[in-house]
């Protein structure tokens, strides 16, 4: 008799409409969700490019993946190539899946580690399969069958986040999700508990709730100025505060990866669409002017740019209580880390994932609010981690963003991972973290963070035969990767089958 009936959603864009169609999915016709938003009110709209962990979701909410493709003139993502931020002119790749094959206790990268001690000369990138097929144009989907060297693969999308909110609002509206025009004038309260009980909009409709989901981006109207939860401030360890995008016409191939190139006040993104470019530079305001940081931009399009420049403006951090009372904040309502690792779209999904497992009954038990908070706050804190250090290993660059990242002082859980991978090339990560060993592998060699030696488990292995299997490793990676398919003709196959 105390279950939560009406579920209110403030805000649509892509973190709303994921929302609403995930909460119609779990809980069909059991749950009334309406949903307010106002067309008048621009959404970001250039959360692009994702991580692997978005076929979760995809499968969660039922949506054909050749139909998906099709609809958000999406293409493949196999990871992220950073050009000039281990030092200008280098270039590294970091893969989605796996380096290697399990060989046997030891964890493949200490053999790595101990055959480059043996004199081994194949670099890391010799071992990636994502890799090499990202730098031939080509693409495959990974196989289960262990023995297969695909089964070591991962893959995410670039998509249109317009057009993915909007195919999401489909599938919503179709399962009886149920949509309010108009934008939110007053909030109504509860006088005892504090919990919001009504929305009531400028055009006169009043929305009543029981359970409230802010998506109301940047202004985090319900989280952040109604229930009054504080935002951690992150900005000096992740300076940019600022972003310029603008499209542009696409001109070849469509590549298989996002780039992101090192600037001077910050960095820029390139996310390739069937239809269209993605470009973004993300820079620190204190640094270089809006004006300067959009000439730079355009300079730097491989083809015609397709809209005029839009700004956005931000702040890394996030709210540690973004659950409070009957309040829960998805998206950029709750805080906000730079896309450098393409990790926006994922933390909707995540703050999602928590809410449903946690979905509480009509007083909102602030246990399940307290475990919500502590289980964002692990996904946060280590993703935060994970960008500062792409940030402090650099060398090379004296402009002033890069000379403060390098002297900066490290948050302890940084450091100390730091200090294991250093000495012996332990990867200590808590089992929750987001990015798992490969993710670290290829940040931590590809900015110079290279191990000095390698862990004592790998002196069990025989130094000769350690080195014979490498080398078969690497030239089974060389050999598939020009017979698998071009990108774009494995988007085209995919899109033909959908139709």
């Amino acid at each position: 008799m105390n279950r939560i009936a009406r579920v209110v959603i403030l805000g649509g864009g892509t973190a709303g409409w994921m929302t609403a169609a995930a909460l119609s999915r779990c809980f069909g016709r059991s749950l009334r969700i309406d949903l307010v938003e106002s067309d008048a009110i621009s959404t970001v709209g250039v959360g692009e490019a994702t991580i692997p962990t978005i076929h979760w979701f995809n499968e969660l909410v039922g949506l054909d993946e050749a139909a998906f493709v099709r609809a958000t003139q999406a293409s493949f993502k196999l990871g992220i190539e950073f050009v000039d931020w281990r030092r200008p002119g280098h270039r590294y790749f970091h893969p989605f899946g796996r380096y290697g094959v399990e060989l046997d206790q030891v964890p493949f990268h200490q053999h790595w580690l101990k055959g480059r001690a043996d004199g081994g000369q194949h670099p890391l990138a010799a071992f990636s399969l994502a890799t090499a097929l990202a730098e031939a144009n080509r693409f495959a989907k990974p196989v289960a069958d262990p023995r297969s060297i695909l089964s070591t693969l991962g893959y995410a999308y670039h998509f249109d986040a317009t057009l993915y909110a909007g195919h999401l609002r489909r599938l919503a509206e179709a399962a009886g999700v149920i949509r309010h025009e108009g934008k939110v004038a007053t909030v109504e309260r509860d006088p005892e508990s504090g919990f919001v009980t009504a929305l009531a909009t400028e055009e006169g409709a009043r929305i009543e709730g029981e359970l409230f989901i802010d998506c109301s981006g940047f202004k985090a109207m319900l989280i952040g100025e109604t229930m009054d939860a504080a935002f951690q401030d992150w900005s000096h360890w992740l300076p940019c505060d600022r972003a310029v995008a603008a499209p542009c016409a696409r001109v070849a191939e469509t590549t298989p990866y996002t780039r992101s190139t090192l600037r001077p006040a910050g960095w820029q993104w390139r996310i390739p669409l069937q239809h269209r470019t993605g470009n973004g530079y993300v820079y620190a305001s204190a640094l270089v002017s809006d004006d300067e940081a959009a000439a730079t931009l355009l300079r730097s399009l491989d083809g015609d740019p397709l809209a005029d420049p839009r700004f956005l403006r931000f702040k890394a951090g996030f709210r540690r209580e973004s659950w409070r009372g009957n309040v829960v904040a998805i998206g950029l309502s709750s805080g906000f880390l730079e896309p450098l690792e393409s990790t926006s779209i994922h933390l909707i999904q995540s703050g999602i994932a928590k809410l449903i497992t946690l979905f509480p009954d009509r007083d909102c038990d602030p246990r399940l609010a307290r475990q919500f908070n502590t289980l964002f706050a692990r996904d946060m804190d280590g993703i935060r981690d994970f960008l500062i250090l792409h940030y402090h290993a650099t060398e090379g660059h004296d402009a002033p963003l890069w000379r403060q990242a390098r002297a900066m002082a490290l948050p302890d859980t940084l450091i100390d991972k730091l200090a294991h991978y250093r000495r012996s090339g332990r990867l200590m990560l808590t089992p929750d973290e987001l990015f798992r060993e490969a993710s670290w592998l290829a940040v931590l060699e590809g900015q110079g963070v290279s191990a000095q030696g390698y862990a004592p488990l790998a002196d069990t292995l025989d130094p000769a035969q350690n080195l014979r299997q490498l080398n078969d490793i690497a030239s089974i990676i060389a050999r598939a990767a020009p017979m698998l398919s071009r990108h774009d003709a494995a988007i085209g196959e995919l899109i033909r089958s959908a139709r």
